[in-house]
Parts: C-alpha cells; sequence; structure tokens
C-alpha cells in the first residue's frame, strides 16, 4: 500500500541491514531520510539510486554521539519533505569485540553513547511530530546478545538489552497517543559486516548451531519493520520480535 503522507528517518542507512530499509520503505512510496555517520558515499548514491526508480530519499549526516547532529538530520529531512518524521528506526550501532577484561572505560562510554544515548536522543527530538499527529511508530533495531548476554561483546550486547527495555518504557509512555514502540532483536544477518566474521571458523560454528541453517537476509529484516509500521500492527506495541532463526526464544 503506498503511502506518501509518512516521512521515515532511518539511522545508519547505508549499512547492509540500513540500505535493505532505507529500500523496502522508498518502494512502498514512504519518503526517507538515510542517516548515515561515516558513510557519506554509500548514503548518497543510494539516496540517487532510489530517486531515479521514483522514490523520495535524502541522505544527511546523523552522528548518534550528538543531539546537535540528530536535530539538524531531523530538521533538513522535515524542511526537505515538508513533512513531519512519523517512523523512527534506530538501526545505526556500534560493534566491538574485546575480551571483557580489555574493555576499557572509554570502549564503555563509547559504545552506550552510540548505541542506547543516541536513540534516546533521536526519539526525543522525533516526539513532538509524532505527537501532533497523534500518530507515530518507533522502531528499535536490537540484537540477540541483548536477550542472552555477550562473550566478546559484552558491552554491545548491554547496550542493546538497555535499548530493548527503552522500547518497552516508551510503549508505555507514549502508545495512548498513537506512538507505538517496538523493538526487533535480530540474530546473525547477511552483510558485508558478518561476512568477514563468517570466513573464521568460530563464525561457521555459529551458522551451524542457527536452527535454520541459514543466516537472516536483510531484506527479511526489512520486510518485518515495513509490516511493523502499518495500522494493523499497532498492538504490537512494547513487544520485541525475535528475527534468530529460532536461536533464542525468550
Amino acid at each position: 500500500m503506498m503511502n506518501t503522507q509518512r516521512l521515515v528517518l532511518i539511522s545508519g542507512g547505508a549499512g547492509g541491514i540500513g540500505s535493505a530499509l532505507c529500500t523496502s520503505f522508498c518502494q512502498q512510496g514512504y519518503a526517507v531520510g538515510i542517516g548515515y555517520s561515516s558513510n557519506r558515499h554509500k548514503a548518497e548514491a543510494l539516496a540517487e539510486e532510489l530517486n531515479a526508480q521514483g522514490g523520495q530519499a535524502l541522505a544527511v549526516a546523523m552522528e548518534y554521539e550528538s543531539r546537535a547532529s540528530i536535530r539538524d538530520a531531523m530538521t533538513r529531512v522535515t524542511e526537505h519533505f515538508r513533512l513531519p518524521v512519523s517512523i523512527l528506526i534506530n538501526n545505526g550501532a556500534l560493534a566491538q569485540e574485546k575480551p571483557f577484561d580489555t574493555i576499557k572505560d572509554q570502549d564503555w562510554e563509547r559504545m552506550l553513547s552510540i548505541n542506547l544515548q543516541g536513540p534516546f536522543i533521536a526519539v526525543q527530538e522525533a516526539l513532538q511530530g509524532m505527537r501532533q499527529q497523534q500518530w507515530g511508530r518507533v522502531i528499535n533495531i536490537t540484537s540477540i546478545g541483548g536477550q542472552w548476554g555477550g562473550f566478546n561483546q559484552v558491552h554491545y550486547a548491554a547496550s542493546k538489552a538497555a535499548l530493548i527495555n527503552f522500547t518497552q518504557s516508551i510503549a508505555k509512555i507514549y502508545s495512548r497517543e498513537g506512538i507505538a514502540s517496538m523493538a526487533v532483536a535480530i540474530g546473525l544477518v547477511a552483510t558485508e559486516m558478518s561476512a568477514r566474521e563468517l570466513t573464521t571458523e568460530a563464525g561457521k560454528e555459529k551458522v551451524r548451531n542457527i536452527p535454520a541453517d541459514r543466516l537472516a537476509y536483510a531484506d527479511e529484516v526489512a520486510k518485518q519493520v515495513l509490516h511493523l509500521c502499518q495500522e494493523e500492527s499497532f498492538y504490537l506495541t512494547g513487544q520485541t520480535i525475535n528475527m534468530n532463526g529460532g536461536m533464542y526464544f525468550g
């Protein structure tokens, strides 16, 4: 169903999952803000490609460590499309593999700054427009690591666990105003980032332990997120949707 009256802002929009999200929403007629941190070239190339296909896309710098950057990104997309942000997808995140006893204070602080404080700021900045419309979606891309803990990514797992709890809090506060908040907890997804890991024996063992016997595809994740933004999905507010191929059922 085409929806030209909704604007979606997606952080990490130039990555594997992010580009799939941007493409899926554009193809369904949404106006799309492609938030990027370091991948400016990829984000702008994706916007150009989607616009050439008849979509509505704009690449915007969006540093999740900075409220000023997040606020500026929202101002740019709302002024460009002349629409308020109706759907916010907190997809951009930092990942870092380190044994627990080598994680430094600054590693921990930066992880939570980007993966938790960034989404917190983005939701605060988007809320005014959503409340005025009495309609909104906050979709937080989390991880199975935030549900069953981390091994070499303890700080990453902690940030994702907190993001799930944050999702629930926003649902409790704002669902009565028509703003639904959901989390999508992903397992291993076939992206450029995971491809490097899966060349190792440890990575191959991870895939062998997935009941579905394969990685998720980025397009699969995007289609689930798209469904959560439909009217009939509102009653899922506060829920965490598990996309992990059967690895975890909580």
